[in-house]
């Protein structure tokens, strides 16, 4: 009974020790295929100014606490995203508001009373109202005493037709910021109007709500909400030592938290291999994922990142660390 015994208690030691093995090869980055290349680099809102952090929240007034300029571009506009792109910016990422007219303008605050000379929501307005506001009116580094954008963001605010047609070839993270499903609705027709490979260059995220709207009525659409990331990471976190990546990964967008990456099964290499396999961009940020828009925009914050590392990074300000990293011809 005791040699039964010693037998069976051999077995499930030598079992559990060959899933062990079989986990480890499977995961290790050391057997997986090494990653070349430059990062790729994803633009916040173009080139834009930046802001101390402290006490930040999604409503606060960035406009109100930003650094002395040391550019002179402001936030999603076209000649922020021309800027980023001559500094090696990969894709830029946007916010849009659906206007009174039912177009998309593109602005990052809830509000207009922040940022610009007028009060209310895009919705209360006309694109072409909107084209009248001055956009910089805000801006203040000495909390009032001087205004150095006033009178200069004037018919700066592009609706997301005008970014689209501006950049033919650009590849673009469209933020919607409501959470309402018939946005994503009207966002589809406005995409739905683009050649596939124009189509292809883009990718939605946002709310649930109008994310899943949108992609309903374009399954070929790239995109990231909450949900999706659920869905996808989720299951991978459970079975993912397999090799198995979800079906509910395919052909979306992730965000990982350079601080949570290392989570994943397969981080880095092997992991970021089986999402090209599934058609999965996978994007970088910093931190834990609990900070504010928290990009690499210093060329020493990259050490967090693994040698070779080509996946993508999330950066505030891409003329920093753009010229340092831009791809080669």
């Amino acid at each position: 009974m005791n040699r039964l015994r010693k037998i069976f208690t051999n077995k499930i030691v030598l079992a559990l020790l060959l899933l062990i093995a079989f986990i480890y090869l499977n995961n290790t980055s050391l057997l997986a295929k090494p990653r070349t290349g430059s990062p790729f680099l994803l633009a916040h809102r173009g080139e834009s100014q930046t802001f101390h952090m402290e006490n930040l929240k999604n409503d606060t007034c960035t406009a109100e606490r930003i650094y002395p300029p040391e550019h002179p571009y402001m936030e999603n506009t076209i000649p922020s995203m021309e800027a980023a792109i001559k500094d090696g910016a990969d894709m830029i990422e946007f916010d849009v508001h659906i206007t009174k007219d039912e177009q998309f303008a593109v602005f990052h605050d809830w509000t207009l009373d922040c940022r610009t000379n007028v009060k209310g929501r895009s919705n209360d307005y006309t694109m072409a109202e909107l084209k009248k506001v001055d956009i910089g009116y805000g801006y203040t580094a000495d909390n009032g005493q001087t205004y150095p954008f006033r009178g200069k963001g004037i018919g700066l605010m592009p609706s997301l037709t005008e970014v689209l047609e501006r950049f033919p070839n650009q590849a673009f993270l469209i933020h919607v910021k409501s959470d309402d499903p018939r946005e994503g609705e009207l966002l589809a027709d406005v995409l739905g109007k683009l050649s596939p490979e124009r189509l292809s260059l883009l990718t939605l995220y946002g709310g649930d709500q109008p994310v899943a709207s949108a992609r309903d009525k374009l399954p070929d659409l790239r995109i990231m909400s909450m949900a999706t990331l659920k869905s996808c990471l989720i299951p991978y976190l459970a079975i993912g030592w397999t090799g198995y990546t979800p079906a509910a990964c395919r052909h979306t967008e992730i965000h990982m938290p350079d601080k949570l990456a290392p989570l994943l099964w397969g981080w880095p290499d092997k992991f970021l291999n089986r999402m090209d396999h599934a058609d999965v961009r996978v994007i970088t940020v910093r931190g834990n994922g609990s900070e504010f828009s928290s990009g690499f925009d210093q060329p020493e914050d990259l050490k967090a990142l693994p040698q070779g590392y080509n996946a993508g990074i999330w950066t505030n300000r891409i003329d920093r660390i753009g010229p340092l990293y831009k791809k080669k011809p």
